[in-house]
């Protein structure tokens, strides 16, 4: 059963679980769906001279582990966006990645190729990732990186970094992470710590949902 901070949703034909630490879980199956880790993304931009922060991908690998650890997932299926560029093959984190992968060798790997993973390049073979191209077919379900529609098919996807508004009392306002559902796809938030957000808009119908980090909630 999902913890209290975890949100089931029925759809698609199946039920996925939206977890606050911006991915999802497919209990029938036990795989871990995350969508734009982008790692190395920190270290390309330190490249160019931009004063950003280190140890995201660190960050990123601990908050996988500890997820993981939690639902006790089988499988992880990166829906791709996995290296920010072809730079990031030479940033710390293809090690920090590579020493994680180590640690858990029996650990099903998948990388749906995103648009970014066709410039970066696949990773390399010692990160013990299979990858493959969208759309992935998985049970009722059709895993990909671009949230397209495709006739007949629920898409879960990523691509966007989904955020939504939450207006507070005055002029309060805050964009959170989002899930966001509308038809028959389904776009997950960046996992990368390093990502933003691009606020969606929301039509009649959606369904879209936000997390603090510590808890998934619906907004109305």
């Amino acid at each position: 059963m999902p913890t209290s901070a975890d949100l089931a949703l029925s759809w698609g034909g199946g039920q996925l679980w939206l977890c606050p630490e911006r991915a999802a879980y497919w209990p029938g199956e036990r795989v871990l769906l995350v969508a734009d880790f982008h790692l190395g993304k920190a270290h390309s931009f330190r490249r160019f001279g931009v004063p950003v922060p280190s140890g995201t991908s660190e960050a990123n690998l601990t908050r996988l582990s500890a997820l993981i650890d939690r639902l006790q997932a089988h499988e992880v299926v990166f829906l791709g966006d996995f290296l920010h560029s072809a730079r990031a093959r030479s940033a710390p984190g293809i090690n920090a990645f590579a020493a994680w992968h180590q640690a858990r060798p029996s650990l099903p790997l998948t990388l749906v190729r995103g648009n970014h993973d066709l410039r970066a390049g696949d990773p390399p073979a010692e990160l013990g990732i299979r990858v493959v191209d969208e759309p992935f077919a998985r049970g009722s379900w059709s895993l990909c990186h671009h949230p397209a529609v495709r006739e007949g098919q629920a898409v879960v996807a990523g691509h966007l970094h989904p955020g939504a508004l939450v207006t507070g009392t005055g002029f309060d306002r805050l964009c959170l992470p989002a899930f966001h559902c509308t038809g028959a796809v389904l776009v997950l938030p960046a996992f990368g710590e390093f990502t933003g957000l691009k606020a969606v808009a929301r039509e009649a119908g959606d369904q879209c949902f936000v997390t603090d980090g510590v808890q998934v909630f619906r907004l109305p």
